[in-house]
């Protein structure tokens, strides 16, 4: 990845991977700012970058780490620009998850990604991250009153 053609095409692998993280984990606003914080900290360092094993993940805790400096408080506000449907008190509910159950909850369920994927980028093992996921869920369904499809 030293080189800028090299850099170019990882970043288009990477960048929708680290943001979507992102955003599931701080919300649209906090999320795209941690992303491209941590996107410019790749680009300065992209000769570390490339010899990482999993810079994905390395760049999510960049993205982790520079959010945190502002001391934020992470709110789910409704974007600005016209979404689908979704149940109203989905972001506040979202919200009252901790940090591991709402990454787990919104990138499996929201976006699609496997277990391992996500277990991947927050360093723990999948049966971990089903943990979270079971317990968000459960949550979730606790707190907007949603009976179980088992």
């Amino acid at each position: 990845m030293p080189g800028v053609e090299s850099f170019d095409v990882w970043y288009r692998q990477a960048e929708p991977r680290i943001r979507l993280a992102l955003i599931a984990a701080y919300g649209s606003d906090r999320g795209r700012d941690a992303a491209a914080e941590a996107l410019a900290w790749a680009w300065e360092h992209r000769d570390r970058v490339a010899g990482m094993a999993n810079p994905v993940a390395y760049l999510y805790r960049v993205g982790q780490t520079r959010t945190r400096l502002r001391r934020v408080r992470v709110i789910h506000a409704r974007p600005e620009w016209r979404e689908p449907w979704v149940e109203p008190a989905l972001g506040r509910a979202l919200a009252g998850l901790s940090e591991r159950q709402r990454v787990a909850v919104v990138l499996v369920h929201g976006y699609g990604w496997t277990f391992q994927e996500v277990a991947d980028l927050v360093g723990v093992k999948a049966t971990t991250l089903q943990t979270h996921l079971e317990r968000g869920l459960a949550r979730l369904r606790s707190v907007l009153e949603v009976e179980s499809d088992d």
